[in-house]
């Protein structure tokens, strides 16, 4: 089954705002708990040949996968691809914008996530052989939370600092609006204020332009 996610993201910066937002989620919600704490190695990549990538990962990919990969490529109106290493987990991940928001960092977004059994290193050549090439490599470390029926990840992305990520993900594209007023309302009530898209995009075309600087570093940079 195809899935849609909405994602808002909140620039926290400094630890003690991250500190302070794990609190405020313990206050709010007594069963709020953390299911995961990993480090993750993204590399994104642009233009490229979805056909070839379709026909050089399909014997990865379990059936259900390949099918919701081509769907995705059918429906989507512009595309994110990035590989990932999670805590040594390579998955191949496509968003696909559903509106006017951009693939790489819009609200509302397609989604495609799957193992795959192969290294970073192997599926990242995969898709240079397909013609895609490198927009960006990034480095994380992801706590990841239930919070409210949402899933909130505080994340040490390096290049940005603390950022934490509100999201649902749901069924079908009709349950989008009703998604995005449920993170909204939980955002105010955390006292946290949604990163406009405007200045992320301005943040995520620097950090592109200047990523040898800061890819595995705690480097941090600051962009209005």
């Amino acid at each position: 089954m195809q899935t849609y996610e909405v994602e808002v993201k909140s620039l926290l910066g400094g630890s003690e705002n991250a500190d302070k937002l794990r609190a405020r989620m313990c206050e709010v919600d007594g069963e709020a708990k953390l299911t995961s704490k990993n480090k993750q190695l993204n590399h994104y990549f642009v233009g490229g040949d979805f056909a070839k990538l379709a026909a050089a990962v399909e014997s990865h990919l379990p059936t259900e996968a390949r099918v919701k990969f081509d769907d995705i490529v059918a429906r989507g109106k512009s595309f994110s691809v990035r590989t990932r290493d999670k805590d040594g987990t390579v998955l191949l991940v496509v968003k696909a914008s559903v509106g006017d928001d951009t693939s790489a960092n819009g609200v509302a977004r397609m989604e495609f996530e799957e193992k795959v059994d192969l290294s970073l290193d192997e599926l990242d050549q995969l898709l240079l052989a397909a013609g895609f090439t490198y927009q960006a490599k990034w480095s994380r470390e992801r706590e990841e939370y239930v919070c409210q029926g949402l899933n909130i990840c505080l994340d040490r992305n390096a290049g940005y600092g603390w950022l934490a990520e509100f999201e649902k993900v749901v069924g079908s594209d009709a349950e989008l609006a009703a998604a995005r007023a449920e993170i909204d309302a939980l955002m105010h009530e955390f006292g946290v204020v949604e990163l406009p898209q405007a200045r992320l995009e301005r943040m995520f075309a620097f950090y592109n332009e200047h990523w040898p600087e800061y890819y595995g570093t705690e480097n941090i940079f600051t962009i209005e």
